[in-house]
């Protein structure tokens, strides 16, 4: 898988869920994305079948490669060593995070989903390099049955966190910029840009509102 990247490129974290808008191409919603400036991609394939999901894959790895956005895979370790992704993010029922670096190797980047501190300095102990933390927002993408967080719950927890931080569930344009201040590196975004019409502008609007543009 390369080099290691230090961090996730600070901003937009592009969620490319095959569930949010059915139908749409994600390869070319990928393409769209990267270049209206997402730093991040993470696919979220639960519909697809296998071959299917490993050709985009290997597509989006190479439309992110030239431009040193990383593509992260969600779940599927299998797909993300195949395609030559950047790592992966698991979820609460996911592979746990030792047992992914053991088949990833220590260049991969690997991402937890966590509710609480707690559970953010476990993911560092078991070697993952980033959080997913949320819920910080009301979602309709993704059952999620955890308070939520908010922007004052999110910043207590990235004032001490020993991981950069994902913030998950709920934005979209209007709410990144206290996100951003509360201290996270990134914002996952799904159905917030995956439902835009334009979807290279709505990419661009959201990485300027978190980065302050």
């Amino acid at each position: 898988m390369g080099d290691k990247p230090a961090f996730l490129p600070f901003g937009l974290y592009a969620l490319l869920d095959d569930s949010v808008r059915p139908g749409l191409d994600l390869a070319e919603a990928a393409r769209a994305v990267l270049e209206g400036g997402a730093g991040v991609i993470q696919l979220r394939l639960k519909r697809l079948p296998d071959r299917q999901a490993l050709a985009l894959c290997c597509r989006v790895v190479e439309l992110a490669r030239p431009l040193g956005a990383r593509v992260l895979v969600n779940d599927r370790v299998d797909l993300a060593l195949l395609s030559g992704a950047d790592g992966v993010h698991l979820g609460d029922d996911d592979l746990p995070v030792a047992q992914a670096r053991k088949l990833l190797g220590p260049a991969a980047l690997i991402g937890a989903t966590t509710r609480n501190l707690a559970q953010i300095e476990r993911a560092a102990a078991e070697g993952a390099d980033h959080v997913g933390l949320g819920p910080v927002f009301a979602t309709s993408t993704k059952q999620i049955p955890h308070p939520l967080l908010g922007v004052e719950g999110l910043a207590r927890i990235a004032a001490v966190s020993p991981l950069p931080i994902v913030a998950i569930a709920g934005l979209r344009l209007g709410n990144l910029q206290p996100v951003a201040r509360a201290g996270a590196r990134c914002a996952a975004v799904a159905s917030g840009l995956l439902e835009a019409s334009d979807l290279r502008e709505r990419a661009r609007a959201l990485q300027a509102e978190f980065c302050g543009i």
